[in-house]
């Protein structure tokens, strides 16, 4: 199938889940009037999951061995890295471009084109930016909460960001294409696999699990934007209506934890600034992550970036 067949389906498939989801929920909540479409989107997204991407990753983890999983996560951080570098000096935050430049050169040369992670063995942090935040910097502000077939939660604001990514991503200039693929999937898998503690977290977070992560989304955001890491108010009452009522003694199991405990569970699998803890049906459990291994905090992504739905930079 060419490139342009494959955009009109893509195209297609979109703008079927579109129609679908407006029929999902008769009353958005208040600050997510995207509401409707969102959770069907989600919904689709969370199926891809549980039916490929987590088996495959299972499969994976299963197959290559932690360190030889460790070495490919930290070539994909790497190449990451160049763009948080680009998003950092249209930042003007000069220091922080410099100290990306200088992991890129580090790792590149010393690790063995990224394999290893020496820069941060040196004590050079690794930042977190991206396209929608160099937009926040400037006072742009977030617009609707938007979710993305595949690619999972995002804003009217941060989607830009999948498109200056794509032009930006050297995966996308690999020639024949179906290497630049290959490349793109083992990245993909790779990055699942390192979340599969997370899902876990995920699974057993929340009674409303599209709710649970439309809020930590946009508090990490948030605080990744420079505001201060405090939830939109959102009324769940018409979320509770389309995903079905719990009762109270489930509700009351999945009650609010410390701050501690919220940091040490997301920092298992993240590595990113964890976001402030939620409380009442969506707290975060205190439950260990498993099943990705322990990794070092330079070599995982985002937690909220990426689940559910992969935006793989």
């Amino acid at each position: 199938m060419s490139i342009r067949k494959t955009h009109i389906a893509a195209a297609t498939a979109v703008a079927a889940l579109v129609l679908t989801g407006c029929a999902t929920v008769t009353t958005p909540t208040p600050g997510d009037p995207l509401e409707s479409m969102n959770r069907t989107v989600f919904n689709f997204n969370d199926a891809v999951d549980r039916n490929v991407l987590k088996p495959v990753a299972k499969g994976y983890s299963w197959a290559i061995p932690q360190a030889v999983r460790d070495r490919v996560t930290s070539f994909f951080s790497n190449i990451g890295d160049t763009y948080t570098m680009a998003n950092d000096l249209l930042q003007g935050k000069i220091a922080d471009g410099t100290e990306d430049l200088m992991r890129v050169v580090m790792n590149t040369f010393f690790g063995i084109g990224g394999l290893f992670d020496f820069a941060s063995q040196a004590g050079l942090p690794k930042h977190n930016q991206d396209f929608g935040l160099t937009l926040a910097h400037y006072g742009v502000p977030p617009g609707p909460y938007l979710v993305f077939p595949l690619f999972g939660p995002s804003t009217v604001r941060d989607s830009t960001d999948l498109a200056v990514t794509y032009f930006a991503d050297p995966i996308t200039y690999i020639k024949p294409n179906w290497a630049s693929y290959s490349v793109f999937t083992v990245r993909l898998v790779n990055t699942r696999a390192n979340l599969l503690g997370a899902g876990d977290l995920l699974n057993g977070a929340a009674l409303d699990k599209y709710s649970f992560v439309r809020n930590a989304y946009l508090q990490q955001r948030q605080a990744l934007s420079g505001g201060e890491a405090a939830l939109p108010v959102y009324d769940d009452q018409a979320g509770a209506s389309a995903a079905a009522p719990a009762s109270a003694a489930s509700a009351a199991s999945a009650s609010a934890v410390s701050a501690a405990d919220v940091a040490a569970a997301a920092s298992a699998t993240s590595g990113a600034t964890a976001p402030v803890p939620l409380s009442g049906p969506n707290a975060l459990p205190s439950t260990p992550a498993s099943g990705s291994g322990a990794m070092n905090s330079s070599e995982v992504p985002p937690l909220w970036h990426y689940f559910p739905g992969l935006r793989v930079k």
